[in-house]
């Protein structure tokens, strides 16, 4: 969103009709829908940026699911969704996290970890997978000298460079396709045999330039004030050999937490929110859509956090105004909302 919107959030107690709590696409899909509806909504993150874990994670890696793109970068879709999200006029509040939920007759109260105290009628959680940390590299313990990029920078940062990435899922197998048009080499070590990632992207991976370790691991890294070359170790011969490298991508996954919201009394399931079909936690005032809830039947995808956004969005809108539709007509049936 624009410098101007996000620098303009509401004061340090403040109302709002809807809090969605995630910045990320479910959110800001959920943010444009809001508007959409005619609700006040605020919007906020954790993170100090918007996008959520797209942003922060693979900004340029392509995405596949995401209805009317063959494939969009992760950077180009945060920037769609933004504008989109904008035409709400949203306050914003970034960098702060809520940390206390309290439910009364006619509202939801939240306590941010700055102390603010924010009164909405129903609150929105699309935290994705909550909070997330890096799992760690053991061969990285001590080591902190430049080059070990947990979070990759835009593909051209890494023109001339040599690039070892760690992992088997779909972030290591991304960044090793996004990266060998770019690096002078890409070399990618995984324990396993077998990938994780989607059939597609290893089809790509394989028919690349890309030099593949399989049933390997990192033994060592080597360099004081930056990093020089690692050793990769044959889990089955014990064999070492040693590698170039002046960046190390640790692609290994996060660990993701909930933080607060387990003590705010909703049903989980591990790392998920339990919903029904309205998106309802349980909780009154109280929904989730997006990557963060769990139900039957529930499939993992981009584009199906963002029907579960406008459907959590649609009975908010009918839990605040009981007067009005739960279907509000189509939104061809509008006139076009300015974007300016």
């Amino acid at each position: 969103m624009s410098e101007s919107v996000q620098r303009s959030g509401p004061p340090a107690a403040c109302e709002t009709e809807l809090l969605v709590v995630g910045a990320g696409p479910a959110g800001l899909f959920a943010c444009y829908y809001a508007g959409m509806r005619g609700l006040d909504v605020t919007l906020m993150d954790s993170l100090p940026h918007l996008g959520g874990q797209v942003a922060a994670l693979y900004p340029d890696k392509e995405i596949f699911d995401v209805a009317g793109f063959p494939a969009v970068r992760g950077r180009e879709l945060i920037e769609r969704l933004t504008r989109q999200a904008e035409t709400a006029s949203p306050s914003v509040l970034l960098g702060e996290s809520a940390v206390e939920l309290r439910c009364e007759t006619d509202a939801v109260h939240i306590t941010t970890d700055a102390g603010r105290v924010i009164r909405a009628g129903a609150v929105l959680i699309t935290g994705g997978i909550g909070r997330f940390t890096p799992r760690p590299l053991p061969a990285l313990d001590g080591f902190t000298g430049d080059g070990v990029h947990h979070l990759v920078s835009p593909p051209h940062e890494y023109t001339g460079r040599e690039v070892v990435i760690v992992g088997g899922g779909d972030s290591a197998v991304d960044w090793a396709n996004t990266l060998v048009p770019h690096a002078r080499q890409v070399t990618l070590v995984h324990r396993r045999t077998r990938f994780r990632a989607h059939e597609y992207s290893v089809a790509q991976l394989m028919d690349s330039p890309v030099r593949i370790l399989t049933n390997s691991e990192i033994a060592e890294v080597h360099g004081v004030e930056s990093l020089k070359a690692v050793t990769v170790r044959d889990c089955g011969s014990q064999a070492l050999e040693m590698v170039d490298a002046d960046v190390l991508i640790p692609a290994l996954g996060h660990i993701a937490s909930l933080g607060p919201l387990t003590s705010w009394g909703l049903m989980l399931d591990r790392q998920q929110i339990r919903v029904d079909t309205a998106m309802s936690t349980g909780l009154d005032r109280v929904y989730a859509a997006g990557d963060i809830t769990t139900y039957a039947g529930k499939v993992r995808l981009m584009a199906v956090g963002f029907g579960e956004a406008a459907t959590a969005v649609n009975n908010i809108a009918v839990r605040l105004r009981p007067d009005e539709d739960l279907f509000p007509g189509h939104s061809s049936e509008r006139p076009p909302i300015p974007t300016a």
